[in-house]
């Protein structure tokens, strides 16, 4: 099963507001997924977001491949670098 850490569309028409979440990359995008990570909420401001950094970084390690919004949003959070460095160290 490939996995990827994308956003699932969540809220009412013309106000979205988006979950991170780790997903069989063959589901649809509101579809079925394995664990949510987050939440993203782009029309507050500033905007609001919210990452478990624990989860982000145990799907990360285990291989998940992030979308490319969802990867802006955790290099935002400091994420990506925490696991390039941890990935670099080894």
């Amino acid at each position: 099963m490939a996995v990827r850490l994308r956003l699932r569309r969540m809220g009412a028409k013309k106000r979205p507001y988006y979950r991170i979440v780790a997903a069989d990359s063959r589901s649809p995008r509101d579809g079925k997924f394995v664990e949510i990570i987050g939440t993203y909420n782009p029309l507050t401001e500033p905007i609001e977001l919210n990452i478990d950094e624990e989860k982000a970084l145990k799907w990360l390690k285990t291989g998940a491949k992030p979308s490319d919004t969802v990867k802006d949003l955790l290099s935002k959070q400091g994420i990506m670098t925490k696991y390039h460095q941890e990935k670099g160290g080894k």
